[in-house]
């Protein structure tokens, strides 16, 4: 089959048309004619077309396929066939005859074949011209309306991946035709519906209703600068003739026309990051972590990079002076932009901020401002070489810095970037960064002021309890002291050792229910006067009584106590609770035995009497007196807390410290969730 036309002129093959498509819409006959044009070769769609059976028409003349054939010669067949063997390949239109006598117009293709032995035939391929006119017209319409249309046309796949596409959306999008072929329609749009145009084209493409005249707000990949409102309109694919499955669709930009939406779509990006945030910025009461839940909540949908930094104010009452640098303390960053954004936001701890800055600038106002990252910027704010090296290779384009300010106290800064890809900053975004700042500075001056209620708690606690305690050649004392979290507050736990007349050993363990500093000074209160108290040789029952009337007086509703009085003479102690959990016992031996006949309500309640129990202690044996956070968590009954700390006393090491130690890091959660005490005492006889 020729491939070329006399001159060199390039040809096209026979079958132009996919296979399949066009000629599926257009039935196409296909016969052959030899030297002496009779006709050899009677192939597909040529009875449909001529009306002939092959054993009517083989070796007879081919002129009877003409309508000037009726004498059994015909100029037009003659003229085709000439063509088709000196041309090579021959295209045109003659008058055609049907076997019932009816003329049609026809639009033939010849070209010669050469066979093995010399032997050239003229094969013709033959459709009615209507048909091609029809289907013509219709391609040409179509091209035409691809080419030319100002609306956006797409043909999408049932996984919603361009097929075929218009340069006026391609326009729309921002990006060239070919970078959509083959590509999902969500990855060049920027929504803010939840994913509810998506479903809405899946639906489409699984056989739904088709959709008319949507208004859909987006950005599209291509302009991320530019918000649109597009007019949509999609139906599902015809999948009769072999056609593809899919969704068309129709897009109009009717940005100008739906500014509402537009405002309203930015309204909810703005809403939904202020509402996100809202939920996931001062969680706990920790600056540290808050600091850092604000720069997470503004990533990546506000901005590609962020930090928070405190100023390190000389004292409470300084004011701001615009003439002297400013030094802040970075305690939270992140970034989503590669290397070395990464080290150029967490590489530092304190920063200095020399007069003129952009950080001044924005604190002599007390509002948010933005300002692009330029010479200017980094010879202003950034006075430190490589610093200024890594702002500049950052990616950052342009940076807005909002005050931290809460109950008329500047707390600290907070920046935001973003890099040259992202457009820069609005005022509708300098207004959502100082809301959020807002919103954020009191979760961090919350927990700063929560931070040093619990210090100054701490700081009391830890100057109530004793810094030494009395020792005695026949009791041995290691104890421990654990603060809680700072999740949870101080509480009022306390001990102490007193040593009375005639060698004998006072054990005090109590807990003073609550916590901060009324419960820490409540803590003071009771020790200081259990001390007193003990100088006048009471018995712990009588010494309870006593305390109870004490704490009832200073108002202190609830606390519990547990007072031993150890004699080495005779090696028995004796023994009054007010409510606090039993003490313990290591014999030598290695079994753990629980004192629990001690009995009594808690100091402050009033009314009820204590009660002195006396056991005997073996010499060697291990007291073990604690407070409940020791053996009570949340989601843990006493019982099975009790239960491990005699198994964990059991197999303990035998020296105190090393006992003490190995308890505590077996029952401690981390962080604890209360404060403990755990004193360990081993008794000895005298001589």
């Amino acid at each position: 089959m020729p491939s070329a036309l006399p001159g060199g002129e390039a040809a096209h093959g026979p079958f132009w048309s996919e296979p399949g498509t066009l000629l599926e819409h257009v039935p196409v006959a296909v016969f052959g004619v030899d030297d002496g044009d009779r006709v050899c070769y009677w192939g597909p769609g040529a009875r449909d077309l001529f009306g002939y059976d092959s054993t009517a028409v083989l070796s007879g003349p081919g002129a009877v396929l003409f309508a000037d054939g009726l004498r059994g010669s015909s100029e037009s067949c003659a003229r085709l066939t000439e063509r088709g063997r000196t041309l090579g390949y021959w295209r045109g239109r003659l008058t055609a005859r049907h076997q019932d006598g009816t003329a049609f117009a026809c639009g033939f293709r010849a070209f010669s074949v050469t066979g093995a032995a010399g032997r050239s035939v003229v094969m013709v391929l033959a459709s009615r011209s209507d048909e091609l006119d029809r289907v013509k017209t219709n391609l040409a319409f179509l091209d035409a309306l691809f080419e030319t249309c100002p609306i956006g046309l797409v043909m999408l796949d049932p996984d919603l991946r361009y097929v075929h596409l218009n340069q006026a959306l391609a326009d729309m999008d921002g990006l060239p035709i070919e970078a959509h072929l083959g590509r999902r329609m969500d990855e060049f749009m920027i929504m803010s519906d939840g994913g509810e145009y998506q479903r809405m084209l899946r639906e489409v493409a699984q056989g739904g209703a088709p959709i008319v005249g949507t208004l859909v707000g987006l950005r599209p990949r291509g302009h991320p600068d530019r918000d649109q409102v597009r007019s949509v309109s999609f139906f599902p694919l015809s999948r009769a003739v072999g056609s593809r499955p899919g969704v068309g669709g129709l897009m109009v930009d009717v940005t100008d026309r739906e500014q509402a939406i537009l405002e309203a779509t930015a309204s909810r990006r703005r809403l939904a990051l202020l509402d996100g945030a809202s939920t996931r910025i001062g969680t706990t009461l920790d600056v540290n972590i808050t600091a850092q839940e604000l720069v997470d909540a503004s990533m990546p949908d506000f901005c590609d990079g962020a930090v928070v930094e405190v100023v390190e104010w000389m004292d409470e009452d300084e004011v701001f002076d615009p003439a002297r640098w400013l030094i802040t303390r970075r305690i939270a960053a992140g970034t989503i932009l590669p290397p070395p954004a990464t080290e150029l936001v967490s590489g530092v701890d304190t920063v200095r901020y020399p007069p003129g800055s952009v950080i001044h600038d924005m604190l002599r106002t007390g509002r948010a401002i933005s300002a692009v990252v330029n010479e200017e910027f980094l010879a202003r704010t950034v006075l430190i070489e490589s610093r200024a090296r890594l702002f500049a290779e950052s990616g950052l384009a342009c940076v807005l810095v909002a005050p931290l300010i809460a109950r008329g106290t500047v707390q600290g800064i907070a920046m935001f970037g973003r890099s040259g890809e992202r457009p820069a900053f609005t005022r509708d975004d300098v207004s959502l960064a100082g809301e959020l700042s807002s919103r954020a500075a009191i979760c961090l001056d919350n927990a700063r002021l929560y931070s040093r209620v619990q210090d100054i708690a701490l700081t009391l606690q830890r100057a109530l309890l004793p810094s030494a305690l009395a020792t005695s050649p026949y009791v041995d004392v290691a104890h421990r002291y654990v603060p809680g979290s700072r999740i949870t507050e101080v509480g009022g736990d306390w001990y102490d050792v007193i040593n009375l007349p005639d060698g004998r050993v006072v054990l005090v363990v109590g807990d003073v229910m609550g916590h901060g500093v009324s419960a820490a000074a409540a803590m003071g209160r009771l020790r200081i006067t259990t001390k007193a108290l003990a100088r006048h040789d009471s018995e712990p029952a009588e010494l309870l009584t006593e305390l109870d009337a004490c704490a009832q007086e200073a108002g202190i509703e609830l606390a519990t106590c547990l007072y031993i009085v150890y004699d080495p003479r005779t090696g028995r102690a004796r023994i009054a609770s007010a409510g606090h959990p039993p003490p313990l016992v290591l014999r030598p031996d290695g079994t753990v035995e629980t004192i629990d006949e001690v009995l009594g309500v808690p100091l402050g309640v009033g009314g009820f009497p204590f009660r002195t129990t006396e056991v005997e202690l073996p010499a060697h044996a291990t007291l073990a007196l604690y407070t409940d956070g020791l053996v009570e968590a949340r989601g843990r009954d006493i019982e099975a807390g009790l239960g491990a700390l005699r198994a964990e006393l059991g197999r303990a090491p035998g020296p105190l410290e090393a006992m003490a130690d190995h308890v505590l890091a077996s029952l401690l959660p981390t962080p604890p969730a209360d404060d403990t005490v755990l004193v360990l005492a081993r008794v000895h006889r005298t001589p």
